[in-house]
């Protein structure tokens, strides 16, 4: 996943654009939606599109932000007629709760039932849970325990039980891997870009900018100098959207430096609960359901079985990394497009693709 991969489209004299672009070039509009006593109130931030047809609920990967939706709204929206609600996790993006550090599932799917209810009350329209992930177990356990009872559908995406459990041994080793900083937000991108984290650079442009902050630095410290202990000063809770955000990139280490918003590390106890179990789960699951695969060797034996049952459709999509619906938005649209139109869960606005290698589950084609 590490190969360097780079948008040429993007170029602005002969080099590559890595400025962040806003969120208000996908959304409709950007919502802090407060749930919980009023006394103790969590703020979960929420992008929302579309004002008809079915709520299409989208939930993030582990360390991202509902910014990673996107380029994918644009793409979903364009297509059929239905609703965006992208949602900020419980400790990531600009999300602000009481209990950050609790990502138990029973937890995470009570945070999603409760903004969808903040802003749709009791009866919200028909829901599409779509996850990517550890949004894509997340929302496989909020489909089973049935926290929102109007749910019509379910959408996973690159979460695999068995290869998820195979691979947690090296996430530290991934997270320890990582740049600890950057000196500007377009060193963020590019870094994002060039490793192969996100390999479309439209994506990353729109999307690092949830995953980073900027934090304070004392005068005397440096990006090369500060310490864990002493360099997170102040964060500042700042839009790069439509300002420019740094008027002297060569001097950002002396003023503040880029972290990441959120220390996965520190959530590894959670990360098998994450997991265990969610093939029978999502088996289970007596919704239609669409699984969306960067590779076929994802596949654990319980979903092959599933598979070849019929019990799901499935598609592997054209060769990308785990973050699936940025690298490949336009491919991961077209295959949830389908699925809706087959279930007639929304209707197309009239310029949609058929995508391919999608396989048919049993059910659908009685």
């Amino acid at each position: 996943m590490w190969e360097e991969s780079f948008d040429s489209e993007q170029e602005v004299g002969g080099k590559l654009d890595y400025s962040p672009v806003s969120w208000r070039e996908y959304f409709d509009q950007m919502e802090d939606v407060s749930v919980g006593p009023a006394d103790s109130r969590d703020v979960f931030r929420i992008y929302k599109s579309g004002s008809e047809g079915p709520l299409l609920v989208l939930l993030h990967g582990g360390g991202h932000s509902a910014l990673s939706w996107a380029v994918f709204t644009t793409a979903i929206t364009s297509r059929v007629t239905c609703r965006v609600l992208a949602m900020d996790l419980r400790g990531h993006g600009a999300t602000m709760v009481r209990q950050s550090d609790d990502f138990s599932t029973q937890t995470m799917s009570s945070d999603i039932a409760n903004v969808v209810q903040a802003c749709y009350g009791e009866t919200p329209p028909p829901i599409v849970l779509i996850g990517h992930g550890v949004g894509g177990a997340i929302a496989v356990h909020t489909a089973s325990n049935m926290s929102l009872p109007t749910t019509v559908g379910l959408v996973a995406i690159d979460v695999v039980e068995g290869s998820a459990m195979e691979a947690l041994h090296s996430i530290q080793n991934f997270l320890k891997g990582r740049p600890k900083s950057f000196k500007s937000m377009d060193h963020a991108i590019e870094w994002s870009v060039k490793s192969g984290q996100i390999r479309n650079l439209e994506s990353a442009r729109v999307s690092v900018v949830g995953q980073i902050k900027r934090c304070e630095v004392e005068e005397t410290d440096s990006l090369e100098t500060a310490s864990p202990s002493t360099d997170i000063v102040v964060e500042r809770n700042e839009e790069f959207y439509d300002q420019s955000y740094d008027n002297d990139k060569e001097n950002t280490a002396s003023e503040g430096v880029y972290k990441w918003r959120i220390d996965l590390s520190k959530s590894e106890k959670y990360w098998d609960g994450w997991f265990r179990g969610t093939s029978n789960l999502f088996l289970a699951c007596n919704l239609p359901k669409l699984l969306l695969l960067a590779g076929i060797d994802r596949l654990d034996r319980d979903l092959t079985i599933g598979q070849m049952q019929g019990k799901f459709m499935m598609q592997v999509l054209p060769p990308c990394g785990h973050a699936v619906q940025e690298d490949k938005p336009d491919k991961v649209a077209e295959a949830v497009v389908s699925f809706l139109l087959r279930h007639r869960f929304a209707e197309s606005r009239g310029n949609t693709k058929s995508p391919i290698s999608v396989t048919e589950s049993a059910e659908d084609s009685k």
